[in-house]
């Protein structure tokens, strides 16, 4: 039976070395440094895995590697939305066969403002796979709206078990949801963790983003399951400079290598083309903030949190 999906579900970056191709070395790095920060599963293919930019060879690459490397310790969650429901679901059926606990499927854009098109997209997929499905309910992207009424008629579909929220306000969104499905769904939250409190607070089960401090939300997810609201709350607020100046569109996935490199879990910031670079400026920023917010003791606050030793 695949573990129930909770907590901080963490969006891989995808390494790549000086020519550009995939750095397993640096990407087992990653995953390894990801688990040892307390994550609670992790999702590949997605948007800030530059999945866009991979080959479908490469998707099935990274896929090996990363369950690989897991070893089944956490759960993991796999990209496979595509512009057409076969596609989809060859995608989906090939992840499912490699190993992984759930997929990810974002809706495909020629679908957009049609609801009986988006329902027979999920439902055909999860007709032939046996593993649950996260819907990626990210306009900005896709340009696909879903309104609660919609998702609610998703959560009606066998196998569709979540959905992955992504369209502000996501916590209004989180109630209006939960009012008309009886909670048969669990609901993330995204947006690189702006939310991820009120999301929390909202009912969410967790928040499923990429962020270069992995162990302050897991953290924060923690302390929230635990019952310890102001705990996590309080957390949440001493990280969230560092959390909103990461989630600048266009660049939230630059600043979040460029941080992974400073750490040691992956060897270089490379990212493929066409992308949008970190200026000098930038260096200077990122140094100012984590010396503002005082990185060091945050840290070690999460990993108070993480492990009940705190109550503040």
């Amino acid at each position: 039976m695949v573990a129930k999906l909770h907590g901080m579900c963490a969006i891989l970056a995808t390494p790549f070395d000086s020519q550009k191709k995939i750095d397993e070395k640096s990407l087992r790095s990653l995953i390894d440094f990801e688990l040892k920060a307390g994550v609670h599963g992790v999702t590949i293919l997605g948007l800030l895995g530059e999945v866009l930019r991979l080959s479908d060879v490469e998707r099935s690459e990274i896929t090996r590697i990363v369950l690989d490397e897991v070893r089944g310790r956490v759960p993991v969650v796999s990209g496979t939305g595509a512009s057409g429901t076969d596609l989809a679901i060859m995608y989906s059926k090939e992840a499912e066969k490699l190993g992984v606990d759930a997929v990810m499927i974002a809706p495909p854009r020629l679908a957009k403002q049609n609801d009986d098109a988006l329902v027979n997209y999920y439902n055909e997929i999860a007709k032939e796979i046996n593993i649950p499905i996260v819907v990626q309910d990210e306009p900005m992207t896709y340009a696909v709206h879903m309104s609660p009424k919609l998702i609610a008629r998703f959560s009606e579909i066998g196998g569709v078990d979540y959905i992955k929220l992504e369209d502000p306000p996501t916590p209004i969104k989180i109630s209006q949801i939960r009012s008309l499905t009886d909670d048969r769904l669990g609901i993330f939250g995204g947006l690189g963790g702006l939310y991820a409190f009120e999301e929390l607070s909202r009912g969410a089960v967790g928040v499923m983003t990429g962020f270069a401090y992995p162990e302050v939300l897991a953290s924060v997810c923690e302390a929230f399951s635990r019952g310890k609201r102001e705990v996590a709350r309080d957390l949440f607020y001493r990280a969230l400079p560092l959390i909103r100046y990461e989630a600048q569109p266009m660049v939230s996935l630059a600043i979040r290598k460029e941080i992974f490199r400073r750490r040691g879990s992956i060897k270089d910031s490379i990212m493929r083309e066409p992308a949008t670079k970190l200026d000098q400026e930038s260096f200077k920023e990122i140094d100012e903030l984590l010396a503002g917010i005082n990185i060091d003791e945050l840290l070690a606050t999460s990993k108070k949190v993480a492990t009940g030793k705190t109550t503040a």
